[in-house]
């Protein structure tokens, strides 16, 4: 199955979804977080550098419960603002 390619709004959300997920990991090496979370550091990576701009729902839970911030934290900083 062919996925279709990522509108730009989604590669949009993807990076910002990164950009929190770095912020939110602070200090804490890459590897740990991901130790944690139950994923490979590789695939944290990626969706932290937006190469991975729709990561799966259970994936997102799983850092941001490890990183300690909410999904309604993480939707609104990922949720483009309406333009008039």
């Amino acid at each position: 199955m062919v996925r279709p390619p990522l509108t730009p709004e989604e590669r949009l959300r993807g990076e910002q979804l990164g950009l929190v997920l770095r912020r939110a990991r602070g200090e804490r090496s890459i590897v740990e977080v991901a130790a944690a979370a139950g994923m490979s550091a590789e695939t944290l990576r990626k969706i932290e550098t937006g190469r991975i701009a729709t990561p799966a729902f259970f994936t997102i839970a799983a850092l941001a419960d490890v990183l300690g911030i909410s999904l309604d934290q993480l939707a609104h900083h990922i949720t483009p603002t309406p333009t008039p």
